[in-house]
C-alpha cells in the first residue's frame, strides 16, 4: 500500500463535514478504520447516534470524497456502531 495514497484519502476526509458540528468526521472520531489494498479503499465509520436520520448521507460523502482521490478505483464504506461513538473519540488538536 502506498503511504502517499493513505495521506491523500486521509486529507479528502478531512473535507467530510458533519453538519451539526461543523467539524470534519475525522475529528469527530467518526471513522474507526481505513485499509487499502492497490486501488480499494475500504472505511469503516460510525455516527454520533444509532439511528442518525444523516447516516447515508455522511456515508455517501466519505465513498464520494474517497472515489475523488486519483488512484482509487473503488471505495467501500460500512457503517457500525460498536463501539458507540463518545465526544472522547474526538481529536484533541
Amino acid at each position: 500500500m502506498s503511504d502517499g495514497l493513505r495521506q491523500r484519502v486521509e486529507t479528502a476526509l478531512e473535507q467530510v463535514m458533519d453538519p451539526e458540528t461543523g467539524l470534519s468526521l475525522p475529528a469527530m472520531g467518526l471513522i474507526y478504520d481505513m485499509t487499502i489494498e492497490e486501488d480499494v479503499v475500504r472505511v469503516t465509520m460510525t455516527t454520533t447516534t444509532r439511528g442518525c436520520p444523516l447516516t447515508a448521507f455522511l456515508g455517501e460523502g466519505v465513498k464520494d470524497a474517497i472515489l475523488a482521490v486519483p488512484g482509487v478505483r473503488k471505495a467501500q464504506v460500512r457503517v457500525t456502531w460498536d463501539p458507540p461513538w463518545d465526544v472522547s473519540m474526538m481529536r484533541k488538536d
